[in-house]
């Protein structure tokens, strides 16, 4: 029987990390009492330097439920990438196969047996898919329709309306922890690793508890991070602007000689003054792109720890 491991990173989450333990607890021993998975399967909960008292409620729920709570707890706040990378890396070398939840439970626990059915079937990775976006408000749609149309454009393999609720096989886990990166995108990098895959549908929910950890700037940021992470195409898109520019130009030189030759000279102080303004802008657009690559190879080639483990909660503790 296959030992399931629920990874969940949290940060800030003492409002909802007991109803979150309840629900996976009951998760598990669903598919225990069905025989899908192990009986000692578990949930690894990932404390991700937060702040308030999330690491005291691990703490508590796995002296409460000692086979079926563990935890990780991170030295510092690292961000939900690393911190969930830290979780599967530790589940991998304890478990067969394990789900990757936010603490927030929008996602939908229920499909959880459908993802175990899955990897029975042979898939190694299962995505967690939303049916679709009406919950959410226009801006928030639109602006994440147009994420996944322009990772798509930009060469950067995704699976929509995917975030990071997934099922991975132990295999899948060891390939992915060949990835050393620091720059990490997790939804970039699973259609990366291969292997059989398929998708399970759901209808996000709303928060149980607390307050998002993922406001705007941090979307933009993520959204970023994966395009500079999986793509040049934005440096190609720069070059071939400029190339464009060029030939603007000479084209704009021929329209001003023909105006010197024939008379026709007018003061061009404005024109003069956009190109310009339009030329600088353009110049720092080249020059911080080009920046942004540069920096990360720098951090890349530091090579140092994506993250730091402080404690370690397990069943062979007790």
């Amino acid at each position: 029987m296959d030992k399931l491991a629920i990874v969940v990173p949290c940060y800030n989450e003492e409002e909802v990390l007991k109803i979150a333990s309840e629900a996976l607890r009951g998760v598990l021993n669903d598919l225990i009492g069905k025989g899908k998975i192990a009986e000692d399967s578990f949930i690894l909960f990932v404390n991700d330097g937060s702040k308030d008292r999330t690491w005291e409620l691990i703490e508590e729920e796995h002296a409460a439920h000692p086979v079926q709570v563990c935890g990780v707890k991170l030295a510092a706040n690292v961000g939900h990438q690393f911190a969930l990378t830290a979780g599967l890396l530790t589940a991998k070398d304890i478990s067969d196969v394990t789900v990757s939840i936010d603490a927030d439970l929008q996602d939908d626990v229920n499909v959880i047996e459908e993802m175990i059915d899955k990897f029975h079937g042979g898939c190694d990775i299962v995505y967690g898919v939303r049916k679709e976006r009406k919950t959410d408000t226009f801006f928030k749609r639109t602006t994440a329709q147009a994420f996944y149309k322009l990772m798509g454009l930009m060469g950067v393999k995704t699976v929509y309306n995917h975030a990071d609720f997934r099922l991975m096989s132990k295999r899948a886990v060891e390939e992915f922890s060949r990835y050393k990166e620091t720059n990490l995108f997790l939804r970039g990098m699973m259609p990366l690793i291969g292997y059989q895959t398929d998708s399970v549908y759901y209808d996000r929910k709303e928060r149980v508890a607390g307050e998002s950890k993922y406001p705007l700037k941090k979307m933009l940021a993520l959204a970023f991070n994966g395009i500079s992470s999986f793509s040049v195409k934005p440096i190609s898109l720069i070059l071939g602007l400029g190339l464009f520019i060029i030939f603007a130009s000479f084209l704009a030189l021929i329209y001003a000689m023909i105006s010197y030759f024939t008379g026709h000279v007018v003061p061009g102080w404005t024109s003069l003054i956009i190109s310009i303004w339009f030329l600088g802008g353009l110049q720092l657009l080249a020059i911080g792109m080009v920046g942004q690559y540069i920096g990360k190879i720098y951090i890349e080639v530091k090579q140092r720890p994506r993250y730091n483990i402080e404690k370690i909660l397990t069943a062979e503790e007790k």
